[in-house]
């Protein structure tokens, strides 16, 4: 059983993704790395550098998937040929993005932003279907995917508001604190509609991870301070109540 295009095709976007987001802070590229361009914006929405290692996690996983879908076995996984499109999508738009976000072509960075966000939802609905995966496919795709996701759908909120901050908007005349307390209210109505409709622990404990991060950048902002540890907490809530509903699903 010979590998199909499909699948060199996954494989090789992924090598591409991960050389070019490593040489972008080896170089680094345009002379600037990831994090000093993101240090450059005046946001509340953007957590401690030692947050962003989660990319090493993201990728250790994206290659665990690469190489699992890329066996002659996994060919005929329907799950897979629907999704593997959208992870080459995927791959193409995060490797896009590192580019327009050293070269600060910031409109351009949403686009592939969103286009990453999107695949990975269409790569999340796709492996949903776990009617016949096995548990060896759970750890190598689904897993790694929450977790991609989880990570992405914080990137995209902070790429947006660091993009609407270099184009100088007005936040609907609200200031910075109130308008961080209203992303906070996405994210905790985000953290909870995951937690009743997916039961996904892996992605809201990356949106803890997140947020602790946030909370340990910005310790003393008062009301900012307050609103991020309120908003950790009820996601613990929302994460405590998913493992809950996993495991009674599991006892029924």
């Amino acid at each position: 059983m010979k590998i199909t295009f499909r699948q060199i095709a996954v494989l090789i976007t992924t090598i591409l993704t991960i050389i070019i987001n490593g040489l972008a802070n080896a170089l680094p590229l345009n002379g600037l790395t990831t994090g000093e361009i993101s240090d450059s914006f005046n946001t509340y929405f953007v957590p401690a550098g030692y947050v962003f290692s989660i990319w090493g996690l993201i990728y250790i996983g994206l290659i665990a998937f690469t190489i699992y879908q890329a066996s002659p076995t996994q060919r005929d996984n329907p799950r897979f040929i629907k999704i593997s499109w959208w992870v080459v999508t995927a791959n193409l738009a995060n490797a896009a993005w590192i580019f327009f976000w050293h070269y600060q072509i910031f409109a351009l960075t949403v686009v592939a932003m969103l286009t990453l966000l999107v695949s990975l939802l269409n790569i999340y609905k796709g492996l949903s279907q776990k009617s016949n995966a096995s548990r060896l496919e759970f750890w190598l795709a689904a897993v790694p995917f929450s977790i991609y996701l989880g990570w992405i759908s914080v990137a995209t909120i902070a790429n947006i508001s660091d993009a609407l901050y270099y184009f100088q908007w007005g936040q609907f005349s609200l200031s910075a604190e109130t308008w961080m307390i209203v992303i906070l209210a996405v994210v905790a109505a985000l953290a909870w509609a995951v937690s009743l409709r997916e039961r996904d622990i892996a992605y809201l404990a990356v949106l803890l991870w997140a947020l602790a991060g946030i909370g340990v950048k910005f310790p003393e902002n008062g009301i900012v301070t307050t609103s991020i540890w309120v908003t950790f907490v009820l996601v613990i809530l929302a994460f405590l109540w998913a493992l809950f509903l996993q495991r009674k699903s599991n006892q029924l």
